[in-house]
């Protein structure tokens, strides 16, 4: 083979570290991005916290009013570059003064950077006004409101949830009332740690025991005796329920504490027909096969339907409400609130202040590096930049957010309205081309970040659902369809429930095209039961 030179002109896309940090920022989620703000703390010591921030941190107290006062260095008549982010310099405004650009699927908001601040202005809120004629009056109140303005202190859902007592604590902590022996006490001890977050101890008492003894055929027998001993000990505590091996046992032990001294008869026969109903099989419970039951029991069908009645008003996870309920937080990246009433409504689109952190370059340091240039100053220089890029990285992450939710909000003001029943049909492409973004921008945006709205907190991926066609020509939203039939079913007659048949020939006749397997599936999506389930519920 022949070697040659040659010349070729081609153009491709770099990714430089700044643009990757760019759009690995962008698709975390609150709880990640404090995570990663944490780590660069911890990493570049040119990076820090506000003042008002560190206060915030160490005390509790909130002095975002009261600026604290801040030495006179050189370092303070550098560029901008170095200034702080705080959530009082987000913001965008109504006719989109705040410019981003993306044409390809690897571009990030902020595609270049200067070492220039951007010009953050206004306030950091949006306001939107609904067009009257279109929405069709004034908006009903809610009740749920979750607006930041209602006025009253809440307590914080993270301290709480971190604060709560477990399940095992508190069953700890009753076992020191029981006078029992070392063995006994062990014992129990070893079955409460065995429960499962529902309450529920998974293992069998031989299993449990053998993981112990292993071979010691003397051991194991005795090991079973004191479990047996702990775990009626265990059963009698509370929560009633816990220690439970299956859901009837469970739901057993329930019906048996509900007996007291002025139980009629009647009473007692319906308590004592609903622990024979545990004692069969789940499925028919679950069937509501009154024939069967009343067979298995030996009672009449009157009688298994107030036993199932009685057995609807417990609790099948005791452990449920000692869950830690911190990884079920979500907190709102967005906060909607409405103001004005009639023709005056409008909608306040804002960042949630508690989730942006506020940083700034370190000025003593960054001062010290530029006085001073000398062996090692490279290598400092480079994470001062860092430090930098991160900053104008969480910046231009937020204010993409922002600019999408407005989008979101401008395109979905039915909903903000009337509720999900209001719901269009929107798709990512819609936004991106609003705002000159790709759709893989809107999707890291939507992705794990939610909005507080007058109906509820929702990720805003929920405002996004393909379209249904209608008899008009039109489109409807398959959120609002979904809706729809979740309306339709908490109306329909128990002892004639509808089948998805029925409901898409209702759809039908409102003019929506949907068909029964499509019905299906959003019932499957709602986590409705299917119709043979829901007679008679």
């Amino acid at each position: 083979m022949k070697q040659g030179l040659s010349l070729r002109v081609s153009q491709h896309l770099a990714l430089t570290p700044q643009l990757q940090q760019s759009i690995r920022l962008l698709q975390l989620s609150t709880l990640e991005l404090s995570q990663e703000v944490e780590q660069m703390l911890d990493d570049n010591p040119f990076l820090e916290r506000t003042a008002e921030e560190a206060a915030r941190e160490e005390f509790g107290i909130d002095v975002s009013d009261a600026p604290a006062p801040r030495e006179e260095h050189d370092s303070d008549r550098q560029s901008e570059s170095d200034g702080e982010f705080a959530p009082s310099a987000l913001a965008t405004s109504a006719d989109g003064a705040s410019t981003t650009t993306t044409a390809s699927e690897t571009e990030a908001p902020a595609a270049e950077m200067s070492d220039q601040e951007p010009d953050w202005g206004g306030d950091g809120t949006v306001e939107m006004t609904p067009d009257d004629g279109e929405w069709g009056g004034e908006a009903p109140a809610s009740s749920n409101n979750l607006g930041p303005n209602d006025g009253s202190e809440r307590t914080d859902a993270t301290e709480l949830a971190r604060s709560q007592e477990s399940l095992q604590s508190f069953l700890h902590r009753q076992a020191l009332s029981l006078r029992l022996n070392e063995n006994d006490q062990a014992a129990l001890r070893f079955l409460i740690e065995s429960l499962n977050d529902d309450g529920y101890l998974e293992d069998s008492l031989p299993a449990l025991a053998s993981g112990l003894a292993g071979d010691d055929n003397d051991q194991f027998d005795g090991l079973v005796h004191h479990f047996q001993v702990a775990l009626g000990l265990l059963q009698s505590l509370e929560p009633v329920g816990v220690g439970a091996r299956d859901l009837g046992e469970c739901l057993a032990i329930q019906l048996k504490a509900l007996a007291h001294e002025n139980e009629t008869a009647e009473e007692k026969q319906i308590r004592k027909t609903a622990i024979l109903i545990c004692k069969q099989p789940m499925e028919l419970l679950a069937r509501r096969d009154f024939k069967r039951l009343a067979t298995l029991t030996r009672s009449n069908e009157e009688e298994v339907r107030s036993a199932l009645q009685a057995i609807a008003k417990l609790e099948p996870k005791p452990g449920r409400r000692f869950v830690d309920v911190e990884r079920n937080i979500v907190v709102p990246d967005v906060i909607v609130t409405r103001t004005g009433r009639g023709a005056t409504l409008k909608f306040r689109v804002m960042l949630n202040p508690d989730v942006m952190p506020r940083l700034r370059v370190h000025d003593i340091y960054a001062g010290a590096l530029k006085a001073h240039k000398g062996e090692g100053s490279q290598a400092l220089s480079q994470r001062l930049q860092e430090a930098r890029w991160f900053i104008k990285n969480i910046q231009q992450r937020f204010d993409t957010i922002l600019r999408v939710s407005n989008a979101i909000v401008e395109r979905q003001k039915s909903f903000f309205v009337h509720g999900e029943l209001a719901m269009r049909p929107l798709v990512l492409r819609e936004i991106a081309d609003e705002l000159g973004l790709h759709e893989s921008t809107i999707s890291r945006v939507t992705t794990a970040k939610y909005m507080s709205t007058p109906y509820g907190t929702v990720e805003l991926k929920y405002f996004f659902g393909s379209a249904l066609g209608t008899e008009t020509g039109g489109n409807a939203s398959s959120t609002a369809v979904r809706a729809l039939i979740k309306q339709l079913v908490s109306a329909e007659s128990i002892k004639k429930p509808l089948s998805d048949s029925q409901i898409s020939d209702m759809l039908k006749e409102q003019g929506i095209e949907c068909a029964r397997r499509t019905v299906a599936k959003y019932r499957e999506a709602l986590r409705i039961a299917p119709a043979n389930l829901r007679k008679a519920l």
